[in-house]
């Protein structure tokens, strides 16, 4: 017995809208719990309850505050300035590493994409393959090399390796494989130089490409705790990521809050750049 194609069609959309609903759970908990008193999150998120004695007690998760309540933002934005400092020192951080790598990556995989010279597939094998290698094994190297530049406790030690990374590398290579030598060669009839083909032809045919690394290396360096707490043993100078982790067990609506204002950048930046960074992913040949 045949399926109709639209009985198919409406299954897959209800599968599809079941697991973005599923996905989308704990970002909606967060943010309506936000608005919610520290007394109505006690009563909800204390783990046993009124009664210290029973086995089978259970947190009250509630999707619906009985009061919206902004008390919890004004204790993270306004009565914590720890809270803004770590901001800003994630964005210090964060925003350098993306002008730095955008720069290098894409000078490096027009090399790699579009000039002809001896070894340039096989170097760019070995300068793959430190992008498959897992962050534990580069730990030390990394390590031994800023503590011997003097580096240590300091942003440049997590901005320069993040600018040195090879995914940025990769990922715009990978679309300027798909643009059309010959937008190159007629440049060069025109008496364009390697200068002037770069920043004219092929730097405004990867805005797409560029999109998709900035979110990328946002989400990535935004939301990184490892090397902030390797290379920065000031506690003043680590980034938000690190603080979230820092909050007590009895501050439960200040972690929803400051998760929310946490998140925010992140989301905003995708929702401005979506349409390019799903083109960017496509035409790039990534695939999840």
């Amino acid at each position: 017995m045949k399926i109709a194609p639209m009985l198919i069609k409406q299954l897959k959309t209800l599968f599809l809208v079941t697991f973005a609903l599923i996905l989308l759970t704990p970002i909606v908990l967060t943010v309506t719990n936000s608005l919610m008193t520290e007394q109505e999150i006690r009563l909800n998120y204390d783990a046993l309850g009124k009664n210290a004695n029973a086995a089978d007690q259970f947190a009250n998760v509630k999707l619906i505050p009985d009061w919206v309540s902004l008390e919890q933002y004004g204790k993270v934005l306004i009565q914590t300035p720890t809270f803004l400092r770590m901001f800003w020192n994630s964005v210090l951080l964060v925003v350098p590493i993306i002008i730095g790598q955008a720069i290098v990556a894409s000078l490096a995989a027009y090399a790699f994409a579009k000039l002809q010279f001896r070894g340039r597939d096989k170097l760019f094998l070995v300068y793959l393959l430190t992008m498959l290698m897992p962050f534990q094994v580069t730990l030390v190297p990394n390590y031994i090399v800023i503590d011997k530049l003097g580096l240590m406790n300091s942003n440049a030690a997590i901005i320069l390796p993040g600018i040195f990374a090879a995914f940025g590398v990769f990922l715009l290579r990978q679309f300027m494989l798909n643009i059309p030598y010959s937008y190159i060669e007629a440049a060069k009839i025109d008496g364009a130089s390697q200068a002037r083909i770069f920043l004219s032809i092929i730097m405004p045919m990867v805005k797409p490409a560029f999109a998709a690394l900035v979110i990328l290396l946002f989400v990535d360096h935004w939301n990184m705790v490892e090397q902030p707490l390797i290379f920065l043993q000031d506690g003043l100078k680590q980034p938000l990521s690190v603080y979230l982790s820092k909050i007590s067990a009895g501050a439960r609506g200040v972690a929803f809050a400051a998760s929310v204002v946490y998140m925010m950048p992140m989301l905003l930046l995708f929702l401005y750049a979506e349409r390019y960074f799903i083109e960017g992913i496509q035409l790039s040949g990534i695939k999840g």
